[in-house]
């Protein structure tokens, strides 16, 4: 059984799918509840043990980080990996390792993620290089799914497909073959994961909110208290 204490939270994204709401602001300050939705993700994640964060930022960086500090505010330590360049989503994880203390196990979670997974029970069922993912029933804004669950078995093949929650948690050794400042994307590293069987995941049953999109911005706002 493996424990996670350290995560990389994805944040450098432009947000574009918020329009003009993200003009002058980065998509992991606007507020749910009262305060900026990476504050409710850290906190989520320093209760589930989770102490050591790198945060990816690059629209409008210097906010993030000032909002930020160094994480004493949320009971943890918080690095930010900054990007002159987007290195998409896995890319930008391979840098932000680097800011983090310790080898093996690392969550990574969706800044514009609000959910209560069981972060533990992806870590204690990680393939060794490999990948385990939180799935979500599908959502409006994706009918069709993304993977199929076989048991514990994630896989690309099969006709009951679910959505990727955008929470999982990887064995860092899978990144180790990819150049350092190489953009790519987790959506390919799963692929190449799946392929080899090296994919684990269940199926979430809680609340989840992907706040990418207004129509899901408002809804949080209306559900979170």
């Amino acid at each position: 059984m493996r424990h996670i204490d350290r995560a990389v939270i994805l944040a450098a994204g432009l947000g574009t799918r918020l329009k003009w709401m993200t003009d002058h602001k980065p998509k992991a300050l606007m507020q749910i509840a009262g305060e900026p939705a990476i504050a409710h993700v850290i906190r989520s994640l320093a209760s589930q043990g989770i102490h050591e964060i790198a945060v990816n930022a690059h629209h409008q960086a210097e906010q993030l980080a000032d909002y930020l500090g160094n994480g004493s505010q949320f009971g943890c330590n918080i690095s930010i990996s900054y990007e002159e360049e987007l290195l998409n989503s896995g890319g930008g994880v391979k840098k932000a390792l680097s800011l983090l203390p310790g080898n093996g196990a690392v969550l990574v979670y969706n800044s514009d993620v609000l959910a209560n997974i069981d972060v533990q029970r992806l870590a204690h069922m990680l393939p060794e290089k490999g990948a385990s993912i939180a799935l979500v029933n599908n959502p409006r804004h994706n009918p069709l799914g993304d993977f199929v669950l076989h048991n514990e078995l994630v896989t690309m093949n099969g006709y009951d497909r679910y959505t990727f929650s955008g929470v999982s948690v990887w064995d860092d050794a899978v990144f180790q073959h990819y150049k350092d400042h190489e953009p790519f994307s987790l959506a390919r590293t799963l692929r190449e994961c799946m392929a080899k069987n090296r994919c684990s995941g269940f199926l979430h049953h809680g609340y989840w909110y992907d706040i990418g999109r207004p129509v899901d911005l408002m809804r949080a706002n209306k559900e979170i208290n």
